[in-house]
């Protein structure tokens, strides 16, 4: 039997949200020099820079990339980070990826974070599902879906070919 993608979000679509993301972060962080926008990789650290791209377009805000390495399958192991803590301390701090299903990976995440002061700290997602076995929420996010446990939210983001499906 054939597995069937419906299409969620197309690329001029993601490319709406990205940008509604990326001023929702400029609104919650007008009072601040800079803003660290932490992707999860692989996918986070993509739609991190792409809203880092919007942010710079609509404001002077100074955004800091960091990259984060999770384990996906063992997120309790240790979490590295292209910057290092003190470049992040008493900064305001957004942490990205693209889709929040269990909440597993932006849970640890978030608690690698949380071990260094930060002035403000966020989360913000490409996708919220609605299947949290751990108290996170995203505070900002493109779209909101309820689906079963037994679908997948596949995202793919290229330059011109960024398109969510669900399996």
């Amino acid at each position: 039997m054939a597995v069937l993608n419906d299409c969620i979000l197309n690329n001029q679509e993601i490319d709406l949200k990205i940008r509604r993301i990326a001023y929702q972060i400029y609104e919650s962080n007008v009072n601040f020099e800079d803003v660290v926008l932490a992707g999860i990789y692989d996918n986070g650290y993509i739609l991190a820079k792409k809203i880092k791209h919007e942010l710079e377009k609509i404001s002077d805000l100074k955004t800091i990339l960091c990259s984060v390495k999770i384990n996906k399958k063992n997120p309790e192991k240790s979490i590295t980070t292209s910057l290092e803590p003190f470049q992040y301390k008493n900064k305001s701090l957004v942490l990205i990826d693209d889709v929040l299903n269990s909440g597993t990976t932006l849970i640890y995440g978030v608690k690698h974070f949380l071990e260094t002061p930060l002035t403000q700290f966020k989360t913000a997602v490409l996708v919220n599902r609605n299947h949290k076995k751990y108290p996170v929420k995203a505070d900002f996010k493109g779209i909101s879906l309820s689906t079963s446990l037994n679908e997948h939210v596949n995202v793919i983001l290229r330059d011109d070919k960024s398109r969510v499906d669900l399996t």
